[in-house]
């Protein structure tokens, strides 16, 4: 039973991108070949900072629904006492005919299905080759439930199925873990191809460099632990902020990060980018402030920051077999040497001259700067107004 749709899975779900392609394609199929299926559902873990694994549901005549489950899940009851859990701690299958008055409602979904019409019920598990167990399950609503030949192909398509969700699961991780260390375009770019030492293009940008203030006090006066919260904190008050308005963190240097907002695409416009950039930076302070206030009787945190226009090479650089995607240039340079500015200028936020001119916003000059390594003194400016003109 269900030959072709064995045969397709084997042969890699031919015209299936994604999981929940192949469901969209697999589950019809199974109909059409005449199993009596209404509910069909997968669940497989995943490597990821947030996220612990992906659920897919197929409802006869609905689309499949794709959620997310954080790791947290792993310790409820609602995962704990499931079909799901006794299938993947056991990787073996578990039916329940649901229309007989008699089976056991042992699990937690079985009386909610039973309750939804559900008649018949089968959970599998999905064995990967590295010995994760994964779970796939089944289940109708026909008077009759599941006939023993249904049951039988079930499982015998869950075999190819594992094969493919494996497949797309190392996808998914290899890009989930690219997005978590490098960054979502940086990662797409190295998913591409771009993984040879030297690959690296010309690109302008907004640079943002920014640097927790009075890092070696705080770190003398904190256990370790301490440290990395501090340090973990500042860092939730920034990269969201920056990934919200088109920025991408490309770097983690201690106490300090490396941001760029690339001009061109969208926004397309360096006066556009650059509103992109100071509105994060609004943003991020204002989490700071947040941030602060959930820390009573601690000294309170700060960082500088300073934003920067320019162009610079973006690629590949390091030794032969351990590479580093980033941004390197007279501009970055240019940038940290800014933000160095910030504490003894008592800013929070320092521009240089392109950006001022480029941005709509009111900014104060502030002097021309001898920056190290930097031919002439820098003209440098900071916002004039607001919350990013003051600490």
């Amino acid at each position: 039973m269900f030959d072709p749709i064995f045969e397709w899975l084997v042969d890699g779900a031919p015209g299936a991108t994604d999981s929940k392609g192949v469901i969209e394609r697999m589950c019809p199929d199974l109909v059409r070949a005449g199993a009596p299926l209404d509910r069909f559902g997968a669940f497989v873990k995943t490597l990821h900072p947030h996220l612990m694994g992906r659920g897919f549901r197929w409802n006869r005549g609905g689309p499949v629904e794709v959620t997310g489950q954080t790791h947290d899940v792993l310790r409820t009851a609602a995962y704990l006492e499931s079909t799901i859990a006794w299938v993947q701690q056991n990787a073996t299958p578990l039916r329940r005919r649901l229309l007989d008055p008699s089976c056991p409602r042992d699990y937690l979904p079985l009386d909610e299905f039973a309750a939804e019409g559900f008649t018949d019920y089968l959970a599998a598990p999905m064995l990967f080759m590295n010995g994760e167990v994964h779970a796939a399950s089944f289940a109708t609503r026909d008077a009759g439930g599941f006939t023993e030949p249904h049951v039988e192909g079930f499982l015998r398509i869950v075999r190819p199925l594992s094969r493919i969700a494996e497949i797309l699961a190392q996808r998914r991780t290899a890009a989930n873990l690219l997005d978590a260390y490098v960054g979502h375009k940086t990662g797409e770019r190295i998913v591409a191809g771009q993984i040879r030492r030297g690959d690296a293009e010309t690109i302008r940008a907004v640079l943002w460099f920014s640097d927790l203030r009075g890092f070696t006090a705080l770190s003398a006066s904190l256990p370790t632990s301490g440290v990395l919260a501090v340090l973990n904190g500042l860092f939730d008050c920034q990269v969201p902020a920056i990934e919200r308005h088109g920025g991408e963190v490309l770097k983690f240097m201690g106490d300090g990060l490396l941001a760029i907002f690339p001009i061109g695409g969208e926004p397309a416009s360096p006066a556009t980018v650059c509103e992109a950039a100071f509105t994060s930076a609004e943003e991020a302070l204002r989490a700071l402030t947040t941030f602060n206030a959930s820390r009573p009787g601690a000294p309170p945190i700060r960082f500088g920051l300073a934003l920067h226009i320019g162009e610079v090479a973006y690629g590949n650089i390091g030794g032969a077999a351990r590479l580093d995607f980033t941004c390197i240039g007279p501009a970055v340079n240019v940038a940290a040497r800014l933000e160095a500015l910030t504490g003894k200028v008592d800013r929070p936020v320092v521009v240089s001259a392109d950006v001022a001119r480029l941005t709509a916003r009111a900014t104060t000059p502030l002097g021309a700067f001898e920056l190290k390594g930097v031919p002439a003194p820098e003209a440098v400016f900071a916002p004039a107004e607001g919350i990013l003109s003051a600490w």
